[in-house]
């Protein structure tokens, strides 16, 4: 018997998501519950506010501007935060002092998906979600973004010196564009062989059954 073609599962989504975060989570409990099934995850750049200007700005000012106040979000996180502790993740919301805009993560899990040494993307998105969602982290700081990528097995001063360019910012750009014109207006969204889409945080039950489903056709597809 052959093996099983990978079935690849784009996942479109932003580090400052928090449905992102407990999305990331439950996708793992489901490739847990199909470890028979081979899958390529590629993580695939949104952006959740595309307003933030590339500096960032302080969080209660972002707090304000999206939801009118710091008291209006107050009222809702804690559902947030209640479904993150359900799936074992930390949400401190209160010590996020700083909203970033995500184009600079977004080109470092690029590049930790492209590294010489093989795919860290999975590691970065990881790391830059817990930075933000758990310890407050400055994600507008280079010195914090580098020493994220250094926590991942990158290179830091190579990963410094391309930050301070405008490599892959036209592909960043591109990719998050792509998924817009495709009609991705919510995240995560999860695209199964390029071809099927859910969106929302699913029950890794649900996701394992559209795992399983998707890959049986791809591979029944690639017999014929």
């Amino acid at each position: 018997m052959s093996a099983l073609k990978p079935l690849t599962l784009d996942i479109v989504s932003d580090v400052v998501c928090p449905w992102c975060y407990i999305g990331k989570r439950r996708l793992e409990s489901a490739l847990a519950l199909v470890p028979d099934v081979p899958v390529e995850v590629r993580w695939r750049p949104f952006f959740l506010n595309s307003w933030v200007p590339r500096e960032g700005m302080s969080r209660e000012q972002y707090l304000i501007t999206k939801f009118g106040s710091v008291d209006a979000y107050e009222d809702i996180v804690e559902n947030v935060v209640a479904a993150a502790s359900q799936v074992g993740l930390e949400y401190n919301h209160a010590l996020v002092k700083r909203q970033p805009n995500t184009t600079d993560c977004h080109r470092l899990i690029y590049w930790a998906a492209r590294d010489p040494s093989g795919d860290k993307s999975a590691a970065m998105k990881q790391r830059l979600m817990e930075l933000y969602f758990k310890e407050g982290g400055d994600l507008t700081s280079t010195d914090v973004l580098v020493q994220a990528a250094a926590d991942c097995g990158l290179d830091a001063e190579r990963v410094r010196a391309r930050l301070a360019t405008d490599e892959d910012l036209d592909v960043v750009s591109s990719q998050a564009q792509e998924a817009a014109d495709k009609g991705i207006s919510g995240v995560p969204t999860y695209v199964f062989a390029g071809k099927y889409a859910v969106s929302g945080a699913q029950d890794p039950q649900l996701l394992a059954r559209a795992i399983r489903q998707v890959s049986a056709e791809v591979n029944a597809e690639a017999a014929e």
